[in-house]
Parts: C-alpha cells; structure tokens; sequence
C-alpha cells in the first residue's frame, strides 16, 4: 500500500531556513527507511535565498536560455535547467509584491544536501525530491513534476522486457519521479501551506545510503532530442529566418529518406542520388527553408551542365 501524508503547521520559509528541521518538526511519526521525501522547489527556493527583487519580466529574462513560443503574454521557455515551462519557472505568488521566486540554481544538488540532513538528523534513509508545476502539452491544466531529486529511481526502462502476450517493450519508460511528484502534490494542494509531503510504500524505489544516483536531471531532453523544440508559429519563424543558432533545436539531420519526403509533402518534386536532393531552382526559396529545418543546406551555385528540371542541390550541413 502507498500512503501520502503532507503535515501542516510549517511557517513561512525565510532565506537561510533549515528544511531538515522544518520538516522533522513538522512530522507526526519519524521518517522510516524507504521513505521518499518530497519538497516543493518554492520553499527549497526561499531557503536558498532565491527570493529577488525587480520586475518579473526582467527576470524571466534572465533565467532564459531559449523562447519556445509566445502566446500573448504567455512565455514558454527553455530555461538555464533545460527545463521547458511557462515563466522559465518564475513565480510571483506567495511573496511580497516586487518580489519574485526563482528556482534554485541546482535542484539536484538542493535535494542531495536535503537528504544527507535528514539522514545525520532522523537516522532514516530516505529519498528526496524538489518539485515544481508545469503545464503538458495537449493537455489542459498543470501538473507537479521532479526537476531534483537525490537517492530515488527516478526513471525506470522497460525496454527489452515481454509483456504477458511476448510483445517485446520498444520504449516505454514510467518517469518515476514525476509520478511521484504529482501523487504528493495531491496530499500537498496548492494553498494548504503544506511544502513538504513523505511517501510511504515504495522502499524499492529507494536507494542505498551514500547512492544518491543521477538526479531529475536525466528527465530533460537534450536540445534537438526533443521533436517540439518550438511552438507551431515559431518554428514557421525560425525555419524562415535560418540563423545559425537556431539549427540544434530542429534535431538531428534528416535522412535522404526523410528530405525527399519532405519536399513531397510540401509540393516540391525532388530526387536524390548518392546523397544529394536535387530540386527545381524555382522552388528555391521554399527548398531553404526545408532544408534548414532538416539540418541540410541548399548549395550556392548550380554544378555546370545540371539540369533546369532539377538544379538546385541540397546536401546534409554534416556528412
């Protein structure tokens, strides 16, 4: 059986606060080992003294490494921890106003020195995890999910295991760690006071004392691994624009395979032969920026004695 318990009576959380204390203090029983331990980024953020001053557009800003798309005055981003949320994860609720909250600067890190306290304090070894909300896409609403996390499985690979039917599992791999961010944020709610929750019932899923495996970290996609690097207007955008800079979010480079099938799709008649896309040069301008999503390029000039039908050569930007 699985249990979710998240105590009241913690009081506001002050820059240079203890969490360990906070949290044993606030606990009706002790911790037990197996135990996951988990703990809202805002509070793990106020501790830290990541609470600033200044406007809240500033900051988002500043905490951005790359704009996935605007809606209005809707943000999504890319922020310095890889992470793509709304407000690159800067909150302006629960503090004093011209004030705003910023994420720590490493929740695996905030998660690790919460863990070893809880073990030097309470004796028990426990997992830990920071969470934050984000929204999913093609989802309404908003979910918590781990962006720390200290000692605990926080994703678990099926992949090569047999169902009860002998279908081989490709892919599918449960993020464990935002399940139980999301289970916690249930017992925790959003207006409760209640920062901190403890999981009971999942021993397995926590590590050795000493081990405090890879962290959230594992949990965020690379640049160009993910197939939505930009929102559906940006991406429009910045396949027209073609700067350099924006070529990694796009992904991998297509295959040929992958090139011709494009241009099909997009009205473009185009052939390929040893490695090479070749297409009308009055498709010029929509053949570049085909080209530059997929991670090819359109060669300057036309080879001499080419063929009008087809003159434009395309070739991958890597070999």
């Amino acid at each position: 059986m699985i249990t979710v318990v998240a105590p009241d009576g913690v009081p506001e959380v002050r820059a240079g606060d203890d969490l360990a204390a906070l949290l044993l203090g606030a606990l009706d029983e002790p911790l037990a080992d197996g135990d996951v331990v988990v703990v809202t980024s805002k509070v793990v953020s106020k501790a830290e003294g990541r609470v600033a001053q200044g406007d809240r557009e500033q900051w988002i800003d500043a905490e951005t490494e790359r704009t996935v798309a605007v809606r209005g005055r809707t943000r999504i981003v890319r922020n310095r921890l890889g992470l793509t949320m709304a407000a690159a994860g800067v909150d302006a609720s629960n503090v004093p106003n011209g004030s705003v909250v910023l994420l720590p600067l490493d929740p695996d890190v905030s998660a690790r020195t919460l863990r070893a306290a809880v073990r030097e304090r309470g004796g028990a070894n426990v997992g830990v995890i920071v969470t934050d909300t984000a929204g999913r896409t093609w989802r309404e609403g908003q979910t918590d999910l781990a962006i720390g996390a200290a000692g605990v499985v926080v994703l678990e690979s099926y992949a090569g295991r047999v169902d009860e039917h002998g279908n081989e599992l490709a892919v599918t791999a449960p993020a464990l760690a935002d399940e139980i961010a999301s289970a916690a944020e249930l017992a925790q709610g959003k207006l409760a006071g209640r920062p901190f929750a403890v999981l009971r019932g999942r021993p397995d899923l926590v590590l050795p004392a000493g081990e405090d495996g890879p962290g959230a970290a594992v949990l965020v996609r690379a640049e160009g691994a993910d197939l939505f690097g930009y929102g559906a207007r940006e991406a429009v955008v910045r396949a027209v624009a073609a700067a350099a800079g924006d070529q990694v979010p796009f992904g991998s480079v297509a295959t040929v395979d992958e090139m011709v099938d494009a241009f099909g799709r997009a009205g473009v008649p185009a052939v390929a032969a040893e490695g090479v896309v070749r297409c009308p040069a009055d498709r010029a301008a929509v053949a570049a920026v085909l080209a530059f999503a997929h991670g090819w390029t359109v060669e300057p000039e036309a080879a001499d004695g080419a063929d009008p039908r087809t003159d434009l050569r395309i070739r991958p930007m890597t070999p």
